[in-house]
């Protein structure tokens, strides 16, 4: 007799597609590589040095003891990450899976790198910029997803999501804490408190919750 298999858990068909996870690798690589070059270019330009594809791809500039390779240090910084964090939150906007895309995008870079040089990176300062823009992108990664993710839900012009414990609907009124206090709004605190859970007791003696029928409690003999 064949064994039933067990459903897959809701959701891991749509978050586990290697075609997908793979569209989203090369197009977070290709933004990196384009706003470092953008940066790398502007800040040529302004400096008055000569642009080329070792800025972005080479690790030789990237040195602490010249004004240029701390610029370019800084220059990393900023794509790999604040942008990157910005990217990541707008393409991923899971906050679990921040690290593996931030951390898989600078081992990305790490591989272009030694293939472009033909040599492993031998500066540390390369490899300190390198884990601070890691550091950077997935702390600010991981933030604005949680922020984005606690975001309330509006659907059908309400709110579904993150809406306050006090709140009612359209066709309830609710007394302000004023006229509650002062016994104007013709509620008792305890009853205004158990209305909050949904478990009104109405204003008859003997009422059930549903507002049914009044019923008495018989003594036993």
């Amino acid at each position: 007799m064949a064994r039933r298999r067990k459903p897959p858990r809701a959701g891991a068909l749509s978050e586990l597609q290697p075609g997908k996870i793979a569209a989203q690798i090369a197009i977070l690589q290709a933004l990196y590589y384009l706003t470092a070059c953008v940066l790398m270019l502007f800040t040529a330009l302004v400096a008055g040095m000569g642009f080329s594809l070792d800025m972005v791809l080479g690790w030789e500039s990237v040195r602490g003891d010249t004004t240029n390779g701390w610029l370019l240090s800084f220059i990393w910084l900023i794509d790999g990450g604040l942008f990157m964090a910005v990217a990541l939150v707008i393409l991923i906007a899971r906050s679990k899976l921040v690290p593996d895309f931030a951390l898989t995008i600078h081992v990305l870079h790490l591989v272009f790198t030694s293939l472009y040089t033909r040599s492993l990176p031998r500066h540390s300062m390369w490899w300190m910029t390198m884990a601070g823009s890691s550091a950077v992108s997935v702390a600010l990664g991981m933030w604005g997803c949680r922020y984005r993710e606690l975001q309330p839900v509006f659907f059908g012009g309400g709110r579904i999501l993150g809406a306050a414990s006090g709140s009612r609907t359209n066709n309830t009124q609710v007394p302000s804490a004023a006229a509650v206090e002062n016994g104007e709004a013709g509620y008792d605190t305890r009853e205004l408190e158990a209305e909050e859970l949904g478990l009104s007791r109405g204003r008859g003696r003997g009422r059930d919750k549903d507002g049914g029928g009044a019923y008495e409690m018989m003594q036993m003999k």
